[in-house]
């Protein structure tokens, strides 16, 4: 076994996480690094921009009001009919939502990351309790738990937090409120720990990434964390810090995070040393430093945000993810798709964070051994809060799913009390039945809709009999160097009407790639043939593909799928005249295998 330990070529002195996991390896401090300078102007010399209030979400009572059936035993009733052999043949129409297992039948795996020298366990499993899953009841708190930007955290909510999570520390491992235990949760629920058998699937493996379960998962790991942590300091009002990320003035880890010389439980040593405060954080990380410098970097955030928020982000599956239901293979999910703010944001910050130097970038680079750093839950947090702030922009298709198949999957976590509890999507989208909301912070990106490069340049069209069209292409398309292809587009010169009933959208479809690498491309549209000039404020730029290691210890090929919205590229760009448009895909990273199976344009309508 590797005796790999997150270091720097400067301190020798060690600090050991944990004593009693069986892979887990020692991380020292870090009493260095390279800083950038970057003068950011405080909150309160930002212009405040006013969202409207969230309105009251509806959702259909027939919906709300079904009561799950165990698919299972109820098909075994009928006579014996039917086995947990042959389920997997029965047709569609007996799909049902996603529904975690119990906590008994979680299993250890080495799945998404090199075990041999993992720092981290792979022993993910929660301890077994012998207690049964009661439902979910919403809190009767009094007051509504804010959560605050940690830029702007006081002294003494500092010290706070800091308490809560020593405490969480303090407690045995086999603890379910235990840091390690928390950790765990993460790992379990992303790298292979539960499969559907709670459904009838035991062969099919239970996955939170890469579909419409990302958001609702996330959002109700941190909420029981969150209570866990004021529990602990006997604090019923204590609330989770969020990482304001999207705001120029919290785009460095929070300074509180630091190893401070003294005992900080919010230190972790698996970080990427050049990327502690006061450097930049990288929106569109792709694995290496560009030494951008820290303005640019900026605006180049703020400019991805607002692409992650409104441009590719026009509709419940674009944004949430693709669908995912019981039966459905977390690897060659064909209907799978990574939603805007998971393939961009959210993957860039995990990996700006982890440690290159470690064999798994952990910690925040790896989703097994994310949780065991603290900045991943104020990550998340904000995460979470992107999906508050999309819905409260109050543009049309900005709206949860409203399939039952996402309204009543559900998962199983211990809560405060240490009990049991499953809990479902449709219960956590409202944040005044969860009692908690977010402290208000500006929203610059807002006013940073992207530039154009050219317009009108009509590079379409002059790319016809340069670049194969679509119908021309072999698919599937290796993307182990840039490729281009034209795409007809399914209407021209649409009008305002036209536009506020369906959004046109370029459609990546079945994008092969290995589970066990960071993978990323770039994809531009009506770009020049010099797309590395280009930058992420540019209108040419549609987005990134991105994902962490994750699942499938047997580096098996996963799938899924992105999609980019084009309506407002093509205003910018002035090339709503044009019948087709040239994508351009570019490989960044981990890229060598990946395959793209399709490519399209369609016109998704707005509901």
């Amino acid at each position: 076994m590797s005796s790999f330990q997150c270091f720097t070529t400067i301190t020798t002195t060690t600090k050991t996480l944990s004593t009693s996991n069986r892979r887990s390896k020692t991380c020292p401090k870090q009493t260095q690094r390279f800083k950038i300078s970057c003068n950011v102007a405080p909150d309160d010399n930002e212009k405040l921009l006013i969202v409207p209030e969230t309105p009251k979400l509806i959702l259909p009572k027939t919906s709300l009001d079904t009561v799950n059936v165990d698919r299972r035993n109820l098909l075994l009733g009928l006579g014996g009919l039917y086995s947990t052999v042959n389920l997997t043949s029965l047709p569609a129409a007996f799909a049902e939502p996603i529904t975690a297992p119990d906590i008994s039948t979680c299993v250890d795996s080495n799945n998404g990351f090199e075990a041999e020298n993992a720092v981290r366990t792979n022993a993910c499993c929660p301890p077994a309790l012998s207690k049964s899953v009661k439902p979910f009841v919403f809190p009767n708190d009094r007051a509504i738990r804010i959560r605050p930007a940690a830029h702007r955290a006081t002294p003494e909510y500092i010290a706070k937090y800091k308490t809560a999570i020593q405490k969480m520390r303090d407690l045995p491992d086999d603890d379910p409120h235990s840091f390690i235990q928390q950790a765990k949760i993460h790992c379990a629920y992303c790298n292979g720990g539960y499969s559907q058998i709670a459904s009838g699937f035991p062969e099919k493996e239970l996955q939170i990434h890469n579909s419409w379960l990302f958001f609702p998962f996330h959002r109700w790991y941190l909420y029981f964390y969150e209570r866990i942590l004021g529990k602990l300091i006997d604090d019923p009002t204590f609330a989770l810090p969020y990482w304001n990320w999207d705001n120029p003035s919290g785009m460095n880890i929070p300074a509180f995070f630091e190893d401070d010389g003294k005992k900080n439980p919010a230190f972790d040593a698996c970080r990427n040393v050049n990327h502690l405060a006061p450097a930049i954080v990288d929106i569109n990380y792709g694995g290496e430093d560009t030494g951008t410098p820290c303005i640019q970097q900026i605006g180049s955030n703020l400019s991805l945000m607002y692409k992650q928020m409104v441009c590719n982000a026009g509709d419940p599956l674009s944004f949430f993810g693709g669908t995912y239901k019981a039966g459905d293979d977390a690897k060659a999910n064909n209907d799978s798709s990574v939603g805007s703010v998971e393939a961009g944001c959210h993957t860039a910050v995990h990996r700006w964070v982890g440690d290159p130097r470690a064999p798994n970038s952990e910690d925040m680079g790896n989703f097994y051994s994310a949780g065991y750093d603290p900045v991943f839950y104020v990550h998340h947090a904000n995460v979470d809060r992107m999906w508050k702030v999309w819905k409260d922009l109050g543009i049309r298709g900005h709206t949860e799913p409203k399939d039952p198949d996402w309204l009543n999957a559900s998962y199983v976590f211990y809560d405060e009390n240490q009990e049991l509890v499953r809990v479902y999507n449709k219960d956590c989208v409202r944040l005044d039945k969860l009692k908690y909301d977010y402290q208000f912070a500006p929203l610059p990106w807002l006013q940073s809709r992207a530039v154009p490069r050219f317009r009108k340049s009509k590079i379409a069209a002059r790319s016809i009999g340069k670049v194969k069209l679509v119908q021309e292409t072999k698919f599937p398309l290796k993307l182990d160097k840039i490729a281009k292809v034209l795409a007809k587009r399914p209407a021209v010169n649409r009008s305002k009407e036209d536009k506020e009933k369906a959004n046109e959208l370029l459609l990546i479809k079945g994008i092969r790639f290995s589970s066990q690498k960071f993978v990323k491309f770039d994809v531009f549209v009506n770009d020049q043939d010099d797309v590395s000039a280009s930058s992420p404020e540019e209108s040419e730029f549609a987005g990134s593909f991105s994902q962490l290691p994750h699942n499938h210890g047997d580096d098996m090929l996963m799938t899924s799928a992105e999609r980019f919205g084009l309506t407002e590229l093509l205003e910018d760009v002035d090339a709503e005249d044009d019948e087709s448009i040239l994508v351009t895909l570019v490989p960044k990273i981990g890229c060598e295998d990946l395959t793209i199976g399709e490519i399209k344009v369609e016109l998704v309508p707005i509901e």
